[in-house]
Formats: structure tokens, C-alpha cells, sequence
């Protein structure tokens, strides 16, 4: 388990992370999100030590992660895929590492064969593409065996085979009962992997909850209405829960489900050519969410832009 409570570290008066307080649970894949600059990387190097805390804390398993005896066992963690020296070969990396805490060839052996890195094993990490470096990285955090597993956008580089691996890599680590806590900025693939969600803005929590629960918050489950009476059937939708927008024909309704449209339609002989349940995104979500935390704002609009 990771606890992270009233965590702060500023730079002068900038505030990078600002009494931040989470949990990440056993047998969860949690989803740490945030914009760029949110402080999620700086949150993730106080978990492990790399920065201390201007105030604050954050345990693993209980205690603070340069407490325990053996680290690596305790927390696995994927801050920087590159951060290795481009002279060692993959095998001479983790053999290192795992001469640390007195683990075996064997269990070196098994992570590079987990990792799919066997064929390139004895070449020097230097010589690496980004994808192989990020699952040396993945095969370096789970080098230990570790009850809790951190991970730093790893499907960064990665092709599909490999961003497929990762997800049923981490599902299956959670399956085991193990935390999982995992920063990325492809929502699609979050959608897939997490099971609870950790949205920072500016260093502070913006939500602490699931993918479920975030997509209803942030707008719910919507249904598309095309018909050829829109403003009678915007009428008898009426009501102080329902929100409608429509143009033209074409109209999104929420606070009612398609079923309930359809009863009243028909009740009213109201023709309908689509009634179709429309899911929000995870993306969608996430960008109405943060979308005041952002710290450089974009446009689609080329002439606003000139």
C-alpha cells in the first residue's frame, strides 16, 4: 500500500505539490492523472525518496520507503527509462541492482524473460530503442518481487504488442493482490488498466475515485435523439434533471436513459430515426476535469492562433 498524506514540496514560493493525500490500495491498479506540471512525477520521487518533502509524508507498506531493510522487495518502481548506464548491457543492469538485496541469477533470468528482452540481454543498454529501455525498466521494478509496484508512463515507446503486455502485466499484478500505481497520459489505455483514479491540477487533488464513478461526475451517461419533432419531444422531457442540447434534429439528453426516451416518445407518437446511449470518455472526462489546471492552453482554431 501506498499512503501519501498532506504531501507538500515547494521551490521557492512555487508550489510543485501542495498537501496532497491518497491511497493507493492492494489489489488495485490506481491511475495517477494529471495535466503536465501537475506534480506527478515530483509526487512519485517523494514516495521513493529521490526528493524530500517540504511537508508531509508518504509510506509504503507502512513505513517510509529508505526505512525498510529491503527496498526493492517493498516498492518496484519505473521513474526514468534511461536513467542506466549506456555502457552496462541489460543482464550486467539488473545484475547489479539485484546484488543489492542478494537476488539470485535466476530471478534476473526471469524478469528478462518476462520482459521480453532475452534476445537483446547481453547488448549494452546504450544501444537500446526507447521500447527496450522501458521494459528494462518494467523488468528492473519487479526485479525484487515487490508487494508494490510504481510506474512512470511505461508504454511510452512501446507498440501495440507491448502496450498490451503492460496492461495485462499490471491487471495481473493487481489479480495477485500487489498495489499498482500507474501514470499515464493515454487515457484510452488508463480506461483499460485502472481500477481507481488520482487526478492532480497544480499540485493538488482533483479527484480521488474510480473510472466509473469520474465519467458520471464529469457528465454522465448521455443519449443521442434524432427526430423530426425535436421541440415537442424537448418539451415533454422537461424536467429539473433532465439537460438537454440539441441542434436542429439532432439532440443529447441526459438525466433520463434511452429506455425512459423511448416510452414517452412512443406514448406521444413522436417518430424517432436514432435513439442511441452514448458513453462519456475517459479523455472527456478527464479534460473538463482539468481542463482550469492545464499549464499551457491549446486551440483547434487556426485563425484565433494567427
Amino acid at each position: 500500500m501506498i499512503e501519501v498524506r498532506e504531501l507538500t514540496k515547494r521551490y521557492g514560493d512555487r508550489s510543485a505539490v501542495a498537501g496532497l493525500s491518497f491511497t493507493a490500495r492492494p489489489g488495485r491498479v490506481t491511475g495517477f492523472l494529471g495535466p503536465n506540471g501537475a506534480g506527478k512525477s515530483t509526487t512519485m520521487r517523494m514516495i521513493v525518496g529521490l526528493d524530500a518533502p517540504t511537508s508531509g509524508s508518504a509510506l509504503v507498506n507502512g513505513k517510509p520507503y529508505a526505512a525498510h531493510q529491503d527496498p526493492l522487495r517493498e516498492l518496484g518502481c519505473l521513474l526514468e527509462a534511461k536513467s542506466v548506464h549506456p555502457g552496462r548491457t541489460a543482464v550486467g543492469h539488473l545484475m547489479a541492482l539485484a546484488h543489492t538485496h542478494g537476488i539470485s541469477r535466476r530471478r534476473v533470468d526471469e524478469v528478462i524473460e518476462l520482459a521480453g528482452l532475452h534476445a537483446v540481454a547481453g547488448k549494452r543498454v546504450g544501444k537500446f530503442s526507447l521500447g527496450m529501455g522501458q521494459r528494462l525498466g518494467v523488468a528492473a521494478a519487479l526485479l525484487g518481487d515487490p508487494a508494490v509496484v510504481m510506474l512512470d508512463e511505461p508504454v511510452n515507446g512501446l507498440d501495440p504488442e507491448g502496450v498490451r503486455w503492460v496492461r495485462q502485466l499490471l491487471r495481473g499484478l493487481a489479480a495477485e493482490g500487489r498495489t499498482v500505481l500507474l501514470s499515464s497520459h493515454l487515457m484510452s489505455e488508463m480506461a483499460q488498466t485502472a481500477d481507481d483514479l488520482v487526478v492532480i491540477g497544480r499540485g493538488r487533488l482533483l479527484a480521488d475515485t474510480t473510472v466509473e464513478d469520474l465519467m458520471q461526475q464529469t457528465g454522465g451517461r448521455a443519449v443521442k435523439v434524432v427526430t423530426s419533432e425535436t421541440a415537442r419531444l424537448r418539451a415533454l422531457l422537461s424536467d429539473p434533471d433532465v439537460t438537454i442540447t440539441s441542434d436542429g434534429e439532432h439532440m443529447l439528453v441526459t438525466g433520463i436513459d434511452a429506455s425512459g426516451i423511448g416510452r414517452i416518445a412512443a406514448r406521444h407518437q413522436i417518430p424517432l430515426s436514432e435513439l442511441t446511449p452514448r458513453s462519456q470518455s475517459l479523455e472527456d472526462a478527464f479534460m473538463q476535469l482539468t481542463h482550469d489546471a492545464v499549464e499551457y492552453q491549446t486551440t483547434t482554431d487556426a485563425g484565433k492562433a494567427a
